[in-house]
């Protein structure tokens, strides 16, 4: 089993279907409002990935319309560590 395929089971945010494809690349989210949910990350540039996410979610401190913070780990960018919501 390679390292794409341990991040196999789980759901993908703001996907419709509940399992990840294969073929693609995700980042599994650590912390915060979503934790253990997988953001398909296949076709980002390596700046796209270093900036990291904002992600909507009703989950999060500011409620509906507001987002959280996810930015990859260092040193692994297939796990991204939450870091704080904002409105």
């Amino acid at each position: 089993m390679d390292r794409d395929e341990e991040l196999l089971p789980g759901r993908v945010y703001g996907q419709d279907h509940d399992d990840p494809r294969p073929g693609r690349g995700y980042a599994e989210l650590a912390g915060g409002p979503l934790p253990g949910l997988l953001m398909d990350i296949t076709g980002w540039t390596a700046d796209e990935i270093q900036t990291g996410a904002a992600l909507m979610t009703e989950l999060g401190q500011f409620g509906a319309g507001g987002r959280v913070l996810y930015d990859p780990r260092p040193g692994d960018r297939r796990r991204w560590d939450w870091s704080g919501d904002t409105p």
